[in-house]
């Protein structure tokens, strides 16, 4: 990738869209199985497996296409989204796919769709429930490729993808609403809010399963979150705490040198999606300040290194100035 002197992974989209699907799941009130919970990669074929053993009943996997040699990049770009005509419920793995690709091309910000296909890939043939693969951008493609480190756009899509299953089982959607009305979560609770609560620190790193079960170790990783994010370290997860998980409007936070916690981690992933190299760590310093003042400068914004509204605003659009 230029400007950031790194490659880029394709779990480094798949995983937390994923996570992002999962939260939007478990609010809809949908038991969910995460067939692929390790950030190393695993054989198709043990996926299958595990789908299969867990009696699933529909499939959804995350993927990132790519075009031509990849040496470079070139203008294909646009989501896909495929199943198998090899499936035992093909008939129901067309009308699933279909439903996600209309919902998340109207839904998200991916709102380029370049067609529902057919393809003979394990976890689509072999799954014995209907499945669903989705291949949401293009790797070779330089601007779909930068966002795939976006927050933004990869919670655009997870979630519109939880619309599309809603849309095939006929049941309401469940959107994010009030997040700091969210129940009181504590040790001893149960259910899928806890779940909720586990993929949002998964997402921000935190080295935590999502079981649903509030025990000792979500209460430490809860404890650690809030210090990370100068709250008291109680270990409840109250609305305070949700606010800070689910981070529904990180523009509300003025952020500078200083700064730490979720917000600040959201800002370091806009400013990679943009080109601008900086450790998503959550902490505001020196190397933060200056990725800061370069976007300001590069998009004709008083470079202070403050993030306010005008910043938070040129942030929060899909564009780059270095693209």
């Amino acid at each position: 990738m230029p400007y950031l002197g790194r490659s880029i992974y394709e779990n480094e989209f798949n995983r937390p869209a994923k996570l992002y699907f999962l939260i939007s799941a478990a609010r809809c009130g949908y038991n969910t199985y995460d067939i692929h919970p390790e950030k190393s990669d695993i054989s198709i074929s043990q996926r299958v497996l595990r789908a299969n053993r867990a009696g699933i009943t529909l499939l959804v996997t995350f993927a990132y296409n790519a075009f031509g040699s990849g040496n470079s990049f070139n203008s294909v770009s646009g989501l896909e989204a495929y199943y198998s005509a090899l499936n035992r419920h093909a008939t129901d793995s067309r009308a699933l796919t279909e439903d996600i690709y209309i919902n998340i091309v109207n839904n998200s910000l991916q709102n380029k769709g370049r067609g529902v296909f057919t393809l003979s890939v394990g976890v689509l043939d072999s799954v014995f429930a209907p499945s669903s693969l989705i291949e949401a951008g293009y790797m070779t493609n330089l601007r779909e490729a930068r966002l795939m480190l976006d927050p933004m756009w990869q919670k655009s899509i997870g979630t519109a993808a939880v619309m599309g299953i809603c849309e095939f089982v006929r049941e309401p959607f469940v959107s994010e609403g009030n997040v700091a009305a969210y129940p009181l979560i504590k040790n001893g609770s149960r259910g899928n809010y806890v779940k909720i609560a586990q993929y949002y620190l998964q997402i921000y790193g935190y080295n935590i399963s999502a079981d649903g079960i509030f025990g000792n170790v979500t209460a430490s990783a809860i404890k650690e979150f809030q210090t990370d994010n100068g709250l008291s370290a109680d270990g409840i997860v109250g609305r305070q705490t949700w606010t800070k998980l689910a981070l529904p409007n990180p523009s509300a936070f003025v952020l500078g040198i200083g700064s730490k916690g979720s917000p600040v981690w959201y800002l370091q992933n806009k400013l990679l999606s943009k080109l601008y190299p900086v450790a998503a760590d959550g902490i505001f310093g020196n190397n933060t300040q200056n990725a800061v003042r370069a976007f300001q400068a590069e998009s004709g914004l008083d470079a202070d290194g403050v993030v306010g509204p005008l910043t938070w605003a040129a942030l929060n659009t899909l564009n780059s100035p270095r693209n």
